[in-house]
């Protein structure tokens, strides 16, 4: 019979939710419920193992021990912030990309019509007693709305902002989608999807590749009124550069929901720039995916993924050596 070693505390409802979703195509094992020889019996015995963090719910002799598994799913989307590089080669290693698309590009949208709507400056202009009913916000009807990676979260954010009448513009690995979009292109064409882009919506994962690819020269390519809104990683963006934009053109708008130094991957909450001192930006503390049920729908995802593997088709969100950041 197959087995999935889950590496993390699972409460009950979610153990439940995970029998469930298996249908019986595997038993689900817990290494937390396991003593020391049957937690190294597990991982030498496993078809796939389920973690959140192999570097904190695996012991530092535990990596050697896992055999041949099919696939080492993640339950995060993002997992930028675990060492890969410390599980054994040669195993698949897949995220669970678009885990939490839905609520996430909700709130791409919310911060992008605040941006534009200007609903927190007029909120604290209302505070002072000014009445600013002649002042004019942005409609985004007609305007191109560029996606930085469109997966799961960034084909979400298209159908929303398709839906208030955006073009949606996007880029790609393969520079192609079965989703619709005006426009696609490829890493090599991000210039033009910046000077194209009234809203740049950043849903990229973190890699080597992609550390640091919005920088001063990127920045500069935009529109003057164009509004960023980064919900991947912090890192994407080079945060010096965007702060001395953002001072430089008080017109382009910075929606922040992913910052550089955060609490669950760095232990501090800590900015090297005070972007909170600027009229032009918006932050929310990487929340967009906290919702109601999102536990329960990740899960059903990183399943849907694992019986993939289970059956011998290739999964998705597969995770390559040199996409590693650690």
């Amino acid at each position: 019979m197959n087995t999935i070693v889950v590496t993390y505390r699972q409460e009950p409802a979610e153990r439940a939710a995970l029998i469930d979703a298996l249908s019986g195509t595997a038993d689900p094992i817990w290494l937390t419920d396991l003593d020391d020889q049957a937690r190294a019996a597990a991982l030498g015995n496993a078809t796939v193992i389920l973690a959140r963090n192999t570097a904190k719910e695996l012991r530092p002799h535990e990596p050697a021990l896992i055999g041949k598994p099919r696939l080492i799913q993640f339950i995060n989307a993002g997992i930028d912030f675990v060492p890969l590089n410390a599980l054994p080669a040669g195993i698949p290693i897949a995220s669970n990309g678009g885990a939490y698309a839905e609520p996430m590009a909700e709130h791409a949208l919310a911060l992008t019509l605040a941006a534009a709507k200007r609903l927190l400056v007029e909120h604290a202009e209302l505070t002072r007693g000014a009445f600013n009913q002649g002042t004019r916000n942005r409609m985004l009807m007609g305007k191109t709305c560029g996606i930085l990676g469109f997966g799961g979260i960034g084909v979400a954010t298209a159908r929303l902002m398709r839906a208030i009448g955006m073009r949606v513009h996007a880029i790609n690995r393969r520079g192609a989608s079965e989703e619709p979009t005006d426009w696609i292109g490829t890493v090599d064409q991000l210039d033009e999807l910046l000077a194209a882009a009234d809203v740049l919506v950043i849903a990229t994962p973190l890699s080597p590749q992609t550390l640091g690819m919005i920088g001063a020269a990127q920045l500069a390519r935009m529109k003057p009124d164009a509004i960023l809104v980064n919900l991947a990683r912090g890192e994407v963006v080079d945060e010096a550069a965007l702060f001395a934009h953002l001072q430089a053109n008080l017109r382009f708008i910075a929606c922040i929901d992913a910052w550089w130094i955060e609490p669950v991957r760095h232990g501090v909450f800590r900015m090297d720039q005070p972007f909170l001192t600027l009229p032009n930006v918006i932050g929310s503390p990487h929340n967009s995916a906290s919702v109601p049920g999102v536990a329960a729908a990740s899960l059903r995802r990183a399943v849907i993924n694992i019986r993939r593997a289970l059956a011998g088709e290739t999964p998705h969100y597969l995770i390559g050596v040199n996409e590693r950041m650690m």
